[in-house]
């Protein structure tokens, strides 16, 4: 049997037809979806002091500073002026000096890891410690205070 050929009028309802219920069905879906979150979620002024406390971490690392110091040559030396010298050194200085000192890897294993000569490593160590020796005997008075 042949079916009778639509118009272009009939064509356009049609489509106009499937959007409607995809876009009613769309707007279902998300308010269901909106409902399933809204069940799970709670309010800050809701929660209790102990789940409020999970929510965050204090750093507590330089929190006791002065008896982590030490003195060398007059100087003090703290944890976080320590850390403050390792950044000031360039990237591939820094990553030397933490994989040999830190990680505790070999002059061979840094020269295979970062694809460089033995000697470079070797090199890139005493020169950071140079570097290193600068900036805390200029920045070591400077630091009382923390």
């Amino acid at each position: 049997m042949n079916e009778p050929t639509r118009t272009e009028w009939q064509i356009r309802c049609a489509f106009n037809g499937f959007c409607k219920r995809a876009l009613k069905h769309e707007a279902i879906n998300a308010h269901k979806q909106n409902r399933k979150h809204q069940l799970r979620e709670v309010t800050f002024s809701d929660l209790t002091p102990h789940d409020e406390n999970q929510l965050y971490t204090l750093d507590t690392y330089f929190e006791n500073e002065a008896a982590k110091a030490f003195n060398v040559g007059g100087k003090k030396i703290t944890p976080k002026l320590l850390a403050d010298a390792l950044h000031t050194l360039p990237e591939d200085k820094r990553k030397t000096v933490l994989l040999y000192y830190f990680m505790e890897k070999s002059d061979v294993e840094i020269s295979a890891m970062l694809d460089i000569p033995r000697s470079t490593v070797q090199y890139r160590r005493t020169s950071s410690f140079e570097l290193l020796k600068r900036f805390l005997e200029e920045h070591a008075d400077e630091w009382d205070e923390w």
